[in-house]
């Protein structure tokens, strides 16, 4: 019996909503994809190319780095969203590889178009693909080493990798030699294993001087002033006490009432106020304390006594600097001024305030044996300082993921021409369709030491040519592409390493990206809804009454 038909249309979806399905969805978001990748392909490696990006307000910003690019672009495809949103991620988890990702994303998605015109279906790309990612990573661990004991050397040829592009070439060495030291302050040992906090390592940015004036403080630098200008400038060899609440005439738990009826009363009672807030003074000098830390407020009357005392004192400092000045200090946070003893306060060469560009900061610094240092960060323009910062934020991202895993490759392309030759030998061992899809994986890996070599100025297939002929005699699986003259040679002889964890996790997201959208056959967008009819049907109203006037 034939399935009566409906004498009216039939409607699922709200009238002005937007479909596509099978093969459109999947070629709009690969088109997607690829722009995206080519996006940012003009800033890979350290030859690569600046972006000027300008946002609704017209401020300006330059720079190199992919995860600034993606976000400050504000993509509306949903895929494109998608794609950010991945490249945020591995920056905030390993911060550097953002550019790669985004890259092989796109190149991957464009070898699946090609495997797709071909009849293939879907389902076989993405089983090719999962066999070519599993493989990829399990072989960069297996051929990454350990960084050996010649640590201080690695960690310098690490940043410098991470940095290359960001700042001047008249400066890396500067930077690095920021970075390095910072990370070995910032490391601890928790349960046998070395911990490096990034959070332990504070950046501040003046727009004066040149990169090579940045420095290195032992210690926190607060963007804050005295709290009163009678205190001391400068106390050297001083005695840190930090308070969490204010310092003033503490509060009663309930409300009371006290009856004053004449003058000498109230003056009675201002005097024993006045008379409590001495007493605290004298508890913080008596116990040695010389400057003293609040993360709330102190009272004027208290800021003047302190002043008297030659006790200089910060107020409204904020939790997080507290922490870290604890661990800078060595002191112990205490709630109140009656909770300070002598072996609650840190120490710091030197608390001094002084003039930063055109403001007065407080520098807290010559700590002995500081777990928290601040990086102030000079340049002669904002741009400038803020391309610097975006350097040494990767750099410190770099090795914190160093100081974790102990696990390093080459760089300079070699990571990826050696994982393309591989998958290629495990393709022949692969049947069926899957196996166009694992060569296509190990195709697309070959952009990167193509985009390499084009953004450094030479041939990118000339370059990669001679790095396959280069490692098929050598047999060694760090040769790459030296940058200066284009010819293939030992990466980890020349010094250009980078992280077994970026390249890892750049593989994997960039698989997990390609696969995301491979899967999507059906795309519904929602009509936008005009909110500026509900308004103006809706009466304004005025006043604390609600009445319309």
């Amino acid at each position: 019996m034939a399935t009566p038909q409906p004498s009216q249309p039939i409607l699922i979806l709200k009238e002005g909503t937007q479909r596509q399905t099978g093969r459109d969805v999947r070629n709009t978001n690969i088109q997607v994809a690829r722009i995206m990748g080519e996006a940012v392909k003009s800033t890979l490696g350290p030859k690569g190319m600046d972006k000027m990006l300008i946002d609704t307000f017209g401020d300006v910003v330059l720079t190199n780095d992919g995860a600034t690019i993606l976000k400050k672009m504000d993509v509306q495809h949903p895929a494109a969203k998608t794609i950010a949103e991945v490249a945020k991620t591995l920056d905030d988890e390993v911060g550097d590889g953002t550019t790669t990702a985004v890259m092989l994303t796109g190149e991957l998605l464009r070898e699946a178009s090609e495997l797709m015109a071909a009849r293939i279906h879907p389902a076989s790309i993405l089983s090719g693909y999962g066999i070519a990612a599993k493989e990829a990573v399990g072989y960069l661990e297996k051929i990454s080493v350990d960084i050996g004991e010649d640590e201080e050397k690695i960690y310098r040829n690490l940043v410098k990798t991470a940095i290359a592009g960001k700042v001047s070439e008249t400066s890396p060495d500067k930077i690095v030699d920021l970075v390095v030291k910072a990370v070995h302050y910032a490391t601890t040992e928790e349960n046998g294993k070395r911990v490096f906090d990034k959070d332990q390592v504070k950046i501040v940015k003046q727009e004066t001087g040149s990169v090579l004036d940045s420095e290195l403080v032992e210690g926190l630098v607060l963007l804050k002033e005295r709290a009163h200008p009678g205190m001391p400038e400068r106390v050297e060899d001083a005695k840190v006490a930090l308070v969490t609440e204010s310092i003033k005439i503490e509060e009663t738990e309930v409300d009371a009432e006290i009856a004053i009826t004449t003058p000498g009363e109230l003056k009675k009672f201002k005097d024993q106020e006045t008379e409590n807030l001495k007493k605290m003074v004298e508890k913080i000098k008596n116990v040695g304390a010389n400057v003293v830390i609040v993360q709330k407020g102190i009272d004027d009357k208290v800021q003047d006594m302190l002043a008297k005392n030659g006790i200089f004192a910060v107020k409204r400092v904020r939790k997080s600097e507290m922490e870290q000045l604890a661990r800078a200090t060595g002191a112990k946070i205490v709630s109140r001024v009656k909770d300070i003893t002598p072996d609650k306060l840190g120490y710091a060469g030197v608390v001094e305030e002084k003039k930063l560009g055109d403001e007065n900061r407080v520098f807290v610094e010559k700590c002995k044996n500081p777990r928290s240092v601040t990086i102030v960060i000079r340049g002669g323009t904002k741009h400038v300082t803020e391309e610097v910062e975006r350097g040494v934020e990767d750099g410190l991202k770099t090795l914190s993921t160093v100081v974790e895993d102990r696990r390093i490759l080459a760089g300079g392309g070699a990571p990826e021409i050696n994982v393309s030759r591989h998958l290629r030998k495990v393709a022949e061992k692969v049947t069926g369709k899957e196996q166009l899809a694992v060569i296509a994986f190990a195709k697309a890996l070959e952009s990167i030491p193509q985009t390499l070599a084009r953004n450094a100025g030479f041939n990118p297939m000339d370059t990669l040519a001679d790095l396959k002929a280069a490692h098929e005699k050598s047999g060694t699986p760090w040769i790459g592409i030296d940058l200066e003259n284009g010819k293939p040679v030992d990466m980890m002889e020349k010094g250009v390493l980078e992280p077994l964890r970026v390249k890892t996790q750049a593989i994997e997201s960039a698989h997990e990206t390609a696969a995301l959208l491979l899967r999507v056959d059906d795309m519904i967008v929602a009509k936008k809804e005009d909110l500026s009819k509900d308004l103006e049907k809706k009466p304004k109203k005025f006043g604390t009454t609600g009445k319309k006037w």
